[in-house]
């Protein structure tokens, strides 16, 4: 972290990873400033030493202000859930799309040293290969990869026009403790809150054949930390385990640490993501990343903090209006 700029702008920083992220650079030592509309967070969340803004990234005066003497940008504010994005479309492109142009905007203006733009592997779609490096065909088949993959353009042009140095980090499927049940997606924290509850653990598609890359928030934290200080401007990097588990697997994972009964339930009525989906992490390894946290570890630390009974997750995974893929 001694390269590291001084003054960091944290957009979403009330959210899951922003959270994660902010506490990290702040034990770093950096000034850190948040800017959060609080649609998914808590300004309860926010450490006393965090300078907090409350606006929105769709308000370009809101952005300027936040952006004011920050020398780098790390960008997670906008929509995280795919099926919000199917149910509003719209939302999630002015969201992820202008807003993330808003701040490409204002750190230009603001002269920003680096922009840190946390994408998606969303932005794949369907694989076509496994597992997935940075060079795989970009294919997104629900509007939020769409615009997620808008913002990606957007930052490569800023910088091929401007010289505004961005690099791009596409998570996998990122759990870990602080996620809003509300409208955590990833499966991690939903089966275990379904589990720990005595329900049963609804698997939208195939148990065995849907294979997903779970990373740890942690691990996500230090692949962002490592590509502001020394990722390739314009470059696109993959942050995930490069393990791959069924949703089987994880499930029985989840049952190995409670003294219930796993009680599983497939809804193969929907079946659009099931599929191989792991990321090739070489890219970020040869900077110098490496995970730390298994899946195994990862899931016992979150029983032990989830409790009992948990809030069970509310939201449904969809591809299409009308769809209903939990009950």
């Amino acid at each position: 972290m001694s390269r590291l700029p001084r003054k960091a702008l944290v957009t979403g920083g009330a959210g899951f990873i922003g959270h994660h992220l902010l506490r990290a650079l702040l034990e770093a030592g950096l000034d850190v400033r948040v800017l959060d509309n609080l649609s998914s967070g808590s300004e309860a969340s926010m450490p006393e030493r965090a300078d907090f803004l409350r606006g929105d990234i769709l308000n370009p005066q809101d952005v300027a202000a936040a952006m004011s003497g920050c020398d780098i940008v790390y960008h997670l504010a906008g929509n995280a859930n795919g099926t919000l994005s199917v149910e509003n479309p719209r939302l999630d492109f002015e969201a992820n799309a202008v807003g993330t142009f808003n701040l490409l905007e204002a750190a230009l203006a603001g002269e920003v040293r680096r922009f840190v733009y946390v994408s998606s592997a969303s932005v794949y779609g369907i694989p076509r290969r496994f597992p997935i490096d940075e060079e795989h065909p970009l294919s997104p088949f629900v509007p939020y990869g769409a615009s997620k993959l808008v913002g990606e353009r957007y930052c490569r042009t800023y910088l091929d026009t401007y010289g505004l140095s961005s690099v791009i980090a596409r998570p996998f499927c990122v759990y870990g403790p602080g996620e809003n049940p509300e409208l955590a997606l990833v499966e991690v924290g939903r089966y275990l809150r379904w589990h720990l509850n005595g329900a049963t653990i609804q698997v939208v598609g195939d148990a065995d054949r849907k294979t997903r890359d779970f990373v740890h928030v942690d691990d996500v934290v230090r692949g962002l930390l490592v590509l502001a200080e020394r990722g390739e401007a314009g470059e696109a990097y993959n942050i995930g385990s490069g393990e791959e588990t069924s949703m089987r697997q994880l499930a029985d994972l989840v049952g190995s640490f409670t003294n219930l009964v796993v009680d599983l339930a497939e809804i193969q009525e929907v079946m659009e993501d099931t599929y191989r989906l792991v990321a090739s992490i070489s890219k970020l390894t040869h900077l110098g990343y490496s995970p730390t946290m298994s899946l195994e570890r990862g899931v016992r630390q979150l029983v032990e903090e989830m409790g009992e009974s948990p809030a069970l997750p509310t939201g449904s995974t969809i591809f299409h209006p009308g769809q209903a893929a939990e009950e």
